[in-house]
């Protein structure tokens, strides 16, 4: 099985590659757009700013790319924010796969960015088998998506928010299971076998 992490400006590649590494997977981190097409399964990670990654990904033509894509692939942090529409960072019109707006946490009430362990709830999909509700994952962000009929679990800070989405093909989750201990190891095994 052929799995390939997508590399970009906005990658957090490294702590991704050493993940999968983990259980087993040994991950070619490409830019280039036939070793992606031709990949198994995909990472799309992030960790940054939408405004010069969804740039970066013009400029290179990987929002192309990203676009055509049949196998499943997996977006994190930065990288699920990117799958929808418009993210408020940068007023920053993103890839459009999932049909929702990225907005930023109310300031006022919330210490932003959320940082550190919350939970996830209200599971759905395979890529969360064996996964208890109320499991905690990391999160380090500022931006988050509201709830939808794409949402596949959900965190609460402050308000309920998406931290996982999917569409088809198309995975996202906005925590960080490669910094999330055995259950990020397994969201990532379970990914891998979808």
């Amino acid at each position: 099985m052929k799995t390939v992490i997508i590399k970009y400006n906005a990658g957090n590649v490294s702590s991704v590659s050493f993940a999968l590494e983990r259980i087993g997977i040994n991950a070619l981190i490409s830019e280039n757009a036939e070793e992606i097409k031709s990949a198994d399964k995909i990472i799309f990670p992030g960790v940054g700013e939408a405004g010069s990654a969804m740039n970066y990904l013009r400029q290179n033509k990987l929002d192309e790319v990203i676009h055509s894509l049949t196998q499943p692939i997996l977006g994190i942090c930065l990288g699920m924010q990117l799958m929808c529409n418009y993210s408020e960072e940068g007023k920053t019109n993103c890839l459009g796969i999932f049909d929702q707006n990225v907005k930023l946490f109310p300031l006022s009430e919330l210490k932003v960015p959320q940082v550190g362990w919350n939970t996830i709830t209200d599971l759905k999909t395979n890529l969360f088998s064996g996964i208890i509700e109320n499991e905690y994952q990391y999160l380090v962000h500022s931006y988050y998506v509201e709830l939808s009929a794409y949402t596949i679990a959900q965190t609460n800070y402050g308000i309920s928010f998406s931290s996982a989405l999917n569409k088809n093909n198309f995975y996202g989750v906005q925590f960080h299971p490669e910094r999330s201990g055995a259950a990020g190891q397994k969201i990532l095994e379970n990914f891998i076998k979808l």
